[in-house]
């Protein structure tokens, strides 16, 4: 296939993509105009990257043929059979030219250092990745710096300037920065490190793992205690009681689901080239552990295309892997890294990650409940056959380019096996490349079977998974009440008039029980060489019990690490709710309820209430925008000469709970303005409210969408009107409320939380580098 025939299949290809695929590809992947412009289709995409990548044949076989491998890249991705890591297909080919997604930098215990680090950070994430630290050298909180006769400030308080500069950052818009902190749980700041996180909205731009050790993990099994060892000098200052760390990593993560555990000890047991230095930590999502100035490229089978008349096809499976192998091979000596320091650390070790997605979908297409041992047993077979022959494919590209340079004193030396690459498997979240290709994501089950698409007039249309609206339709079931209703329950287990073996078959995530999703990892890490990112969820009832008993199990059955969360966990916030105290048997607004309304008040001058629940005559107003976490919001206040009557809250984008409820807040605060609320009383109940993406830094910072409402309000009359001066006093009552992060902020659909990351389907925004 010529590079001319390749480009013909443009049309033919767009065919083939979802909606969701064609907007996904739009809005983050294909190359723009100045003006924003997609100027290439998806095959053009493919046909840049696989040029690309194809021209690194050059360099080992001086007559290679870069058109012909080129040609067989191209119809990988574009068969949709394997995909690489978004920023290959983003900025192959491009002036760009960063492939990779994964790096870790390193850290040490010095200011030099610490900043050194923010700057590379800052580097990486420009060019589209995410990065990984270890706090772990940094001196403990008040331990002493003979330089300056003072005392440290700790590892946390140094993450928050990480946070900070990657706020700062956020790649361009194109790939939100994104960072994975470890601290081990030997350091003597471990318990600030746990519970970093237990307030939203701090370290906004982190996941945080625990680094936990086998002589921790024996100290909880045996009820006993382990030591805490000041890095500065490696002396023990404390001996912890190992099950009270350990509760409190099982609380917080039950609490907001963070954070979680890496298993330390593990990850340097299959550590392939220990003579060149100990893994300290693992890339934003967890699933590629790598050396100090290491980074990793990343790509996935789909096994949603591996099943033909209902087996798994070996043959096409096994000519895939290679052919994958090969390209990801490529991509490290076609790219450009953003530091020399990661430059020869990545090509010393050749490390690739080729993993899985449409997991879920084969299992679909073969009859098999995820939650089964028949599951678990193809899981353990399936990625046994892919890691054979990938390493059998490294070992050919060996003989053809030589081993990995730092190969001597490797594990692969040890085990007499001549390979390219010192790594080869890794599971990924696949966020929106399994968009793209039209698959569930990674090994996770399905998000939901059927979900609600919101269109032109919002208009709202049921859309169902492509394979389950097959088999409806060929059992006489398919109905558009059906797809509702399974969109409203989120499952097919609770719709009556379901034949029993389609509700084993089509589980969906909530269906799993945190045991199996944990098995299933499980079985994958068998045999992948680095890790496997996998969420375990929970529904909003399971206690902290069932989510320490999930965290023993991924220690007792091999895991490298584990990400739970808990629905609906996210954002455990304190809502505060004012209520006014009356003033002398006054109504709610101060004002005795014998005035007049629209009379000039004899205490403070100010208007009092219109008549009650009225909206009164013609209204005039003004709309003021504000950028939020979750997008633009426009707020609407009309007024008539009495003062605010009315106010409408709109998200930039149609649907989603974000939407209803700005909509909904809008109506509250208009009936509490018919009803005499004055504007400085709504400023007070909503100002400050926090969610999970707050925006922005200082006093122009929005904390959430009822924040921002406030601060509308208040840029219209708090300014121009002196209610501060007037406020009555407010008692304040707690009520914690439970928010679950389930509407994305760019198109308002239901995000899926995944391998420690967010990510929407609908429209593929991610929280994730």
């Amino acid at each position: 296939m010529t590079v001319a025939q390749m480009r013909a299949l443009s049309k033919a290809l767009e065919n083939v993509l979802s909606p969701s695929a064609v907007t996904v590809l739009q809005k983050r992947y294909l190359q723009r105009d100045e003006e924003g412009n997609p100027v290439e289709a998806a095959a053009d995409m493919f046909a840049r990257v696989a040029e690309n990548i194809a021209q690194a044949e050059r360099g080992y076989q001086p007559g290679a043929d870069p058109d012909r491998v080129a040609a067989q890249f191209f119809e990988l991705m574009a068969g949709l059979k394997f995909l690489p890591n978004s920023p290959t297909l983003m900025n192959a080919g491009r002036d760009l030219q960063q492939l990779s997604a994964c790096f870790v930098l390193p850290v040490e215990d010095s200011m030099e250092s610490i900043f050194t680090a923010i700057k590379n950070a800052a580097l990486v994430h420009q060019s589209g990745g995410g990065t990984g630290f270890s706090f772990s050298r940094l001196r403990p909180k008040n331990d002493i710096v003979k330089s300056t006769n003072g005392v440290a400030s700790g590892p946390v308080s140094f993450m928050r300037v990480f946070d900070t500069a990657t706020e700062t950052i956020k790649q361009g818009g194109t790939r939100r920065g994104a960072n994975m902190g470890i601290l081990r749980v030997d350091h003597p700041d471990i318990l600030e490190f746990i519970t970093a996180k237990e307030d939203e909205g701090v370290l906004n731009n982190f996941n945080i793992s625990v680094g936990v050790t086998e002589e921790f993990m024996q100290a909880v099994l045996n009820n006993g205690e382990y030591v805490v060892r000041n890095p500065r000098d490696g002396q023990e200052v404390a001996r912890y009681r190992a099950r009270e760390v350990f509760d409190l990593i099982v609380n917080l993560a039950w609490k907001n689901g963070e954070p979680g555990i890496v298993f330390l000890d593990r990850l340097n047991r299959d550590n392939p080239t220990p003579h060149v230095g100990q893994i300290e930590s693992t890339n934003p999502c967890g699933e590629q552990p790598l050396l100090p100035y290491e980074s990793c490229n990343l790509g996935s089978v789909n096994l949603r295309l591996m099943v033909t008349d209902g087996e798994v096809d070996w043959d096409e499976l096994r000519r895939v892997t290679r052919l994958a192998v090969r390209f990801l091979d490529n991509v490290i000596d076609m790219n450009r890294y953003p530091l020399p320091e990661i430059e020869r650390m990545t090509k010393g070790n050749r490390k690739i990650g080729l993993g899985v997605m449409g997991w879920a979908d084969m299992l679909m297409r073969l009859g098999i409940p995820y939650d089964s041992p028949e599951a678990e047993e193809l899981a353990r077979k399936v990625m046994g056959f892919i890691d054979a022959e990938a390493i059998r494919a490294s070992e050919d590209l060996a003989e053809e380019r030589g081993v990995f340079p730092n190969y001597e004193g490797s594990i692969w030396e040890a085990r007499g096996r001549r390979v390219r690459n010192a790594t080869l498997t890794t599971i990924a979240p696949t966020g929106t490349i399994s968009i793209i290709a039209g698959s569930s994501s990674g090994i996770e089950p399905l998000f939901a079977l059927a979900f609600i698409r919101n269109v032109l007039d919002n208009t709202q249309l049921p859309e169902a998974h492509p394979f389950f609206e097959e088999v409806t339709r060929a059992r006489g079931l398919y109905s558009p009440g059906l797809m509702r209703a399974v969109a409203a329950k989120g499952s097919l287990r609770h719709i009556e008039g379901v034949p029993d073996d389609m509700k084993r078959v089509f589980a969906t995530a909530h269906d799993v029980s945190p045991e199996w999703h944990i098995r299933m990892q499980a079985a994958f890490q068998e045999h992948t060489d680095n890790a496997v990112s996998k969420t375990v969820n929970f529904p909003n009832s399971a206690g902290p019990s069932e989510v320490e008993n999930v965290y023993l199990m991924a220690y007792q059955l091999g895991a490298k690490g584990v990400t739970i969360y808990r629905d609906g966990s996210r954002v455990d916030q304190v809502l505060s709710i004012g209520e006014v105290k009356k003033a002398g048997g006054a109504s709610g607004n101060g004002h005795k309820p014998e005035f007049v309304p629209g009379d000039l008040c004899p205490t403070c001058g100010q208007r009092t209430a219109a008549p009650r629940g009225s909206r009164g005559g013609v209204l005039h107003g003004e709309t003021r925008e504000k950028i939020t976490g979750c997008g633009s919001l426009y707020v609407t206040v009309n007024e008539d000469d009495l003062g605010p009557r009315e106010v409408f809250a709109n998200m930039g984008k149609a649907g989603g709970c974000a939407s209803a409820s700005t909509e909904a807040m809008g109506r509250l605060i208009s009936l509490a303005f018919r009803y005499g609320a004055s504007p400085d009383k709504i400023v007070k109940q909503l100002k400050g409210i926090r969610c999970h993406v707050p925006l922005g830094l200082g006093p122009r910072q929005i904390l959430s969408c009822p924040d921002a409402i406030a601060k509308a309000i208040a840029d219209k009359y708090l300014q121009e009107m002196p209610y501060a001066e007037h406020e009555t006093e407010v008692e304040q009552l707690e009520m914690p409320i439970a928010y679950a992060q389930g509407a994305c902020p760019e198109c308002g659909g239901a995000i899926e939380h995944e391998g420690g990351c967010v990510v929407c389907r609908a429209c593929g925004y991610s929280k994730c580098a």
